[in-house]
C-alpha cells in the first residue's frame, strides 16, 4: 500500500508539472523511476493514464487519467490530514488554511482575530481572500477555499452555514445634516445621492431592501468596492448609505457620521460556511472554535 501511495504522489506531480523531468527533479527521483511509477499504476488499474508526445515534452491525460488524478489528490490530502491529526497536539498544530471573508468581516473583525490566532498558533499558515459574499460562496462550492466567513444570503445546497454574530444595520448620514421628523427624513432620502457596495455584497442586499421597503427611487447611486470607501464618501457629504453598525459606530462617536437605527428587519447574521461532504481537518475545526470564542467578546 505504501508503494502505491508513492506512485500516486508521483502521478500527481507529473500531471501538475506536465513534464516527467520536472516531476523527477521535484520528487528527487530519476526520470526512469518516475516512468516506472506511472507504468506500475497503469498495470495496477489496467488502463492507460497518460499519452506522451514522441519527444516526451508534453503529456496528455486520458479520461481515466483525469479520474485517477482527482481521486489521487483526495487520497493524499486525506492522508496528510490524518497524519497531522495523529501527530499534532493543539498547541503545536501545523497546517495551512485558505479563508474567504466578505468585506465587513474581513475589514472589521478578522484582523483583530488573526492577531491573536497567529500569535497563539504560529505554525498554522493562514491565507485570506476578501471578496463579496457571492464570490466567496462560489469559491467554496469549487472547494478552492476551506472556510468562508460571510454576510448576506447563502443559498447554495453545496454549502453548510452556521451563524456566529448578529450585526445591526444603520442608516448613515453626513454628521451636519439636521433632520427633525419622519417627513423631513423621507423627503431628504428621496432627494439625496445613495452610496453603496456592488451587487452581490451582503451590505448591498440590505440597502436594496431598505430602498424597496421605503419606496425610494435614488436619483443617483455611487458604487464603491469597499466598506471603508462607502463610509468615507458619506463622511465627505457625498450622500447617504445603509451600513453595518460595526463600521459606523466609531465614526459616529467621533462626530464624523450621523447614524439612525433601523428596525429588526435590518439585523443580519454573519455565518461561517463550509463545503458539504468534505472531510475537514483538525486545523479547520480549531480555527472555527477559536473564532466563535473571539466573536462572543465583540
Amino acid at each position: 500500500m505504501n508503494i502505491l501511495i508513492e506512485e500516486l504522489k508521483t502521478f500527481i506531480s507529473v500531471v501538475e508539472f506536465n513534464n516527467f523531468t520536472k516531476a523527477a527533479k521535484h520528487l528527487n527521483l530519476s526520470q526512469p523511476s518516475v516512468s516506472n511509477h506511472i507504468k506500475s499504476l497503469e498495470r495496477y488499474f489496467n488502463t492507460k493514464l497518460i499519452d506522451r508526445s514522441i519527444k516526451q515534452k508534453k503529456i496528455f491525460l486520458t479520461e481515466n487519467g483525469e479520474i485517477l488524478y482527482k481521486r489521487a489528490k483526495e487520497i493524499v490530502t486525506l492522508l496528510n490530514i490524518t497524519m497531522n491529526e495523529l501527530h499534532n497536539d493543539t498547541e503545536n498544530m501545523e497546517g495551512h488554511l485558505k479563508i474567504g471573508a466578505s468585506l465587513t468581516i474581513g475589514e472589521y473583525i478578522l484582523p483583530q482575530f488573526l492577531k491573536e490566532f497567529c500569535h497563539k498558533y504560529p505554525n498554522i499558515q493562514v491565507e485570506i481572500l476578501i471578496e463579496n459574499t457571492k464570490s466567496i460562496c462560489d469559491k467554496l462550492s469549487n472547494i478552492s477555499l476551506d472556510i468562508g466567513l460571510v454576510e448576506g444570503t447563502v443559498s447554495s445546497t453545496n454549502l453548510n452555514k452556521c451563524y456566529f454574530y448578529e450585526d445591526k444595520m444603520v442608516l448613515a448620514l453626513p454628521y451636519d445634516e439636521e433632520l427633525n421628523n419622519k417627513e423631513s427624513i423621507f423627503e431628504y432620502l428621496n432627494n439625496c445621492v445613495w452610496i453603496g457596495r456592488e451587487k452581490g455584497s451582503g451590505t448591498r442586499e440590505y440597502m436594496d431592501m431598505f430602498l424597496n421597503n421605503s419606496k425610494i427611487q435614488p436619483k443617483n447611486m455611487l458604487v464603491f468596492g469597499s466598506n471603508f470607501a462607502v463610509k468615507e464618501a458619506v463622511k465627505n457629504n457625498l450622500g447617504v448609505t445603509i451600513i453595518s453598525s460595526l463600521i459606523a459606530n466609531s465614526s459616529n462617536k467621533n462626530k464624523e457620521l450621523k447614524i439612525i437605527p433601523l428596525d429588526n428587519h435590518f439585523t443580519r447574521n454573519f455565518s461561517y460556511v463550509l463545503p458539504n461532504n468534505i472531510t475537514h481537518s483538525k486545523v479547520n475545526d480549531l480555527f472555527i472554535n477559536e473564532f466563535k470564542k473571539f466573536v462572543l467578546l465583540l
